[in-house]
């Protein structure tokens, strides 16, 4: 009843906005502070892979090239840079989005099955670079004891380093609100719906696309980074394709198109993992998958996706209650609309 109201006053955006706000802020008193890090950066990465595939609808198998990568150069600019770990976030970002550059202007031409499959690979290829230069990346190893210390502080508890880590993860958020209501978010909505219209209309399709294959590296890359500063280490496990799928499980759980669905689906992945990590099972992966399963055959548009889809059912189905009625009157009844008139049949019938 309360969000109905909520979806039928128009203010419900701003309501949920508040509501994210102080669930971030009172996660790590919630739930474990590495595991609360983990499900902000997973979000963050969740809503930048949505910014492509839901509103721009190209999939991408490559985004692991991104978050990895950005790990990686993160730790980099922090051990042998010795800059602080704010600056060396920002540089992950950048070199995400660098990295996404070449990548987007030979794949944005495809889209469907090709386009996932040569992001893949692209990703792939960058994990194999990564595992042969041990002398930069460590190998297998990886970079280990990256430190989090900034103005002196010393921010290696998880607690205080979460709310070090937060703003990052907010702003990224933000930006890729802003991109989906802003008009290039709806040039790209209008390219993901019928692109043969949008270029029609004059608007160059590949150029949008490769921008938002941009916007969404750079996004994933800063997740990455906060990431990699948050656990102190950048593994090759972040560069692997597993490290994609994950992801793009995670948006559909929650909802493709939507942005906020994608911190939905990585808070219940990341807490069933550590759940059934600390228990002691090892076929974690088939229990995540028996759940994506049900909830793609249950909820088809994901679990944010369906509730949204339910008040907006509800505020369309709902008669509006009328200006002089009392506060106790019960609704008009909405009279009963005209029978349409029958379509001629068609010649030749």
């Amino acid at each position: 009843m309360i969000l109905s109201r909520l979806a039928r006053s128009g203010r419900g955006g701003i309501v949920l906005l508040v509501l994210g706000l102080l669930a971030a802020l009172v996660l790590p008193w919630l739930i474990y502070p590495p595991v609360a890090l983990d499900i902000a950066c997973w979000a963050l990465f969740a809503a930048a892979v949505d910014l492509l595939l839901g509103f721009t609808g190209l999939l991408s198998f490559g985004h692991a090239a991104f978050w990895g990568g950005s790990a990686y150069c993160t730790g980099l600019i922090v051990l042998h840079g010795g800059m602080p770990f704010p600056v060396a976030i920002l540089g992950g970002a950048l070199f995400a989005a660098l990295l996404a550059l070449p990548i987007g202007l030979l794949s944005v031409r495809l889209t469907g099955i090709y386009f996932a499959m040569v992001t893949l690979a692209f990703a792939q290829m960058i994990y194999f670079v990564a595992n042969q230069w041990r002398d930069v990346t460590g190998g297998e190893n990886g970079l280990q004891g990256i430190p989090r210390e900034f103005l002196g502080l010393d921010l290696s508890d998880p607690f205080f380093f979460y709310y070090a880590g937060l703003p990052f993860v907010l702003a990224g958020l933000f930006a890729a609100w802003r991109i989906v209501r802003s008009p290039f978010g709806r040039v790209l909505v209008s390219i993901r719906d019928n692109p043969a219209r949008a270029r029609a209309l004059g608007y160059p399709v590949e150029r949008y696309r490769l921008l938002a294959f941009v916007l969404s590296a750079a996004l994933s890359g800063t997740a990455g980074g906060v990431f990699a500063i948050g656990h102190g280490f950048a593994a090759l496990d972040g560069l692997y394709w597993t490290t994609s799928g994950q992801v793009v499980m995670m948006v559909i759980l929650g909802g493709i198109g939507t942005l906020w669905g994608g911190a939905i689906g990585a808070g219940i992945v990341v807490q069933l993992q550590d759940f059934l990590a600390t228990a002691g099972f090892e076929g974690i992966g088939i229990v995540t998958g028996s759940i994506f399963i049900v909830i793609v055959l249950l909820f088809r548009r994901g679990i944010w996706g369906t509730a949204r889809h339910l008040l907006i059912s509800r505020r369309q189905v709902d008669p509006p209650v009328s200006p002089a009625a009392g506060a106790g009157a019960e609704p008009a009844e909405s009279p009963e609309p005209a029978p349409a008139p029958a379509s001629p049949r068609p010649a030749g019938d």
